[in-house]
């Protein structure tokens, strides 16, 4: 499924596709119908998951596209790492990732998660900052 946004920053289904899994080829596909019906200018910024299909098929079709990872997953991959006890506390510091105002602030928020967790909790703290730059495309 992808969902596109307006430059009023509504939400809006742009196109979806039955399949059995996330290949690069079902994508491109998806990505390519998106084009016949009159996507003309690629879009700025795409953000997925970690799926690699999606990101193969979009770097071919939208080469100068910027590629961001998305919050939500990465939120929950992080948080599966590390004790049930931790996972309430963490979301706050993570939160204020992405929430920050610029990429200076969204940087210095990264940087502090990282210091808090990493000694006890190396493979949540591993988790978040193998994806820096996508997590910090916008």
């Amino acid at each position: 499924m992808l969902i596109g946004a307006t430059p009023e920053g509504r939400k809006e289904l742009v196109g979806f596709a039955d399949g059995a899994r996330e290949s690069a080829h079902d994508w491109r596909g998806l990505l390519l119908d998106l084009k016949r019906r009159g996507l003309d200018a690629p879009p700025r910024l795409v953000i997925a998951d970690g799926a690699l299909g999606f990101w193969k098929a979009a770097g071919e079709v939208w080469p100068k596209t910027r590629e961001q990872r998305c919050w939500v997953h990465k939120t929950a991959n992080v948080l599966a790492k590390l004790p049930k006890s931790q996972q309430p506390k963490a979301k706050r510091p993570l939160q204020e990732i992405w929430m920050a105002e610029t990429k200076v602030t969204a940087g210095l928020a990264f940087d502090a998660f990282i210091e808090s967790y990493a000694l006890k909790y190396q493979k949540a703290a591993d988790c978040l900052s193998k994806d820096r730059d996508t997590l910090l495309a916008f």
